[in-house]
C-alpha cells in the first residue's frame, strides 16, 4: 500500500493583517538567506501601482485589520512610499519591513512627522541577522551591519520603537542571538525588550522537503492575513506572486482557503509564530 501524503488546509480566523508588496524584486541588497529570487539586474522597476492599494484598502474596510505591512524585497525603494505610508496611516497601524539603507537622521525626523500627523503609529521591522559583524555582513553584505545600527540609532533618537528581525542562519538558537543583541543594543542607547527581537528559522530553499514532518500548525500568517501584490491576493508573503498561493484578484472576492503544499509553508510551520505578522497588542505592552 503507497501511503500519499496530503497537504493540510489553513483557513483565514480573522483578517487582522494586511500586508502590501510594494515592489517584488527591487532591492539594493542580495542577502544569502533571502527567499527571494532575485535576476541579475538591480534595477527591476516592478513597482505596485498606489490605485492598487487604494482599491484594497477600500475593499477591506469592514475587516478588523490591526496593522498594514509594507513589504518586499526593499519597500522603501518605492518612488511613492511616502505618500503610501501617509495613505496606510489613515486606516491602520503600519509596519516597514526595511534593511534600514535609506534611514539617515533626516528620514527619522521626517517619518516620526508623519506618524505624528496620525493617529496610528509606524513600527520598523529592521533586518540584522548576526550580533558579529563579520558574520552578518557575509549574509547580507559588506557594510550592513553598521547600516543597520546607524538606522536603528535614528530611530531610537526620534522614539521609535522598532522591532530586529533576524533570521538565524547560523542556527545558534533564540536565547544567544537575543542576549548578544541586546547588549548591541544597549551600546546605542537602545534599552530592548523581547519584543524588540523577532528570530525566525531559516526557510532555506535548496533543502530537501519534510513535508511529512507537518503535523502541528499554530500562529500561521496566512490565519491572520492575506498580500496585496501587482498581480493578485495571495496567501503570505513567502508566496506572493506564486501560483500555489493565489488567493483572487481582489478583496472583493477572495479565497480564505489555502493548501499548505508549498515548501516554505515548512518553515513557517516549524517557526511556532508568525515570521512575517507580529501580535501587535503584546508588542504595545
Amino acid at each position: 500500500m503507497t501511503n500519499i501524503y496530503t497537504a493540510p488546509v489553513c483557513e483565514l480566523k480573522t483578517f487582522n493583517n494586511l500586508f502590501i508588496e510594494l515592489t517584488a524584486k527591487n532591492c539594493n541588497q542580495r542577502c544569502k538567506h533571502c527567499y527571494i529570487d532575485f535576476p541579475l539586474n538591480k534595477n527591476i522597476k516592478d513597482f505596485i501601482a498606489i490605485e492598487s492599494i487604494k482599491e484594497a484598502l477600500n475593499d477591506t474596510t469592514k475587516e478588523p485589520l490591526e496593522c498594514i505591512y509594507l513589504t518586499g524585497a526593499e519597500p522603501m525603494t518605492h518612488p511613492d512610499f511616502n505618500t503610501i505610508l501617509r495613505l496606510c496611516l489613515k486606516r491602520s497601524n503600519v509596519c516597514i519591513f526595511t534593511n534600514g539603507s535609506f534611514i539617515n537622521e533626516k528620514k527619522a525626523r521626517f517619518l516620526k512627522r508623519v506618524e505624528g500627523e496620525s493617529n496610528f503609529e509606524i513600527i520598523f521591522k529592521l533586518s540584522l541577522d548576526h550580533y558579529d559583524e563579520i558574520k552578518n555582513d557575509d549574509i547580507r553584505g559588506r557594510g550592513t551591519y553598521r547600516q543597520v545600527l546607524h538606522a536603528l540609532n535614528n530611530l531610537v533618537k526620534y522614539d521609535f520603537n522598532p522591532i530586529i528581525c533576524v533570521t538565524d542562519y547560523y542556527n545558534e538558537g533564540k536565547e544567544t542571538l537575543v542576549k548578544e543583541l541586546r547588549k548591541i543594543c544597549l551600546k546605542i542607547g537602545f534599552e530592548a525588550k523581547d519584543n524588540n527581537f523577532k528570530i525566525n528559522k531559516w526557510y532555506d530553499k535548496n533543502s530537501e522537503s519534510e513535508s511529512d514532518k507537518m503535523n502541528s500548525m499554530n500562529k500561521l500568517d496566512c490565519e491572520y492575513g492575506r498580500i496585496l501584490a501587482s498581480k493578485g491576493i495571495y496567501t503570505c508573503p513567502f508566496l506572493a506572486n506564486d501560483h500555489r498561493g493565489r488567493c483572487g484578484s481582489n478583496f472583493k472576492d477572495f479565497s480564505h482557503k489555502n493548501t499548505l503544499e508549498a515548501k516554505c509553508c515548512e518553515t513557517c510551520i516549524k517557526n511556532g509564530d508568525p515570521l512575517f505578522g507580529i501580535d501587535f497588542k503584546l508588542f504595545q505592552e
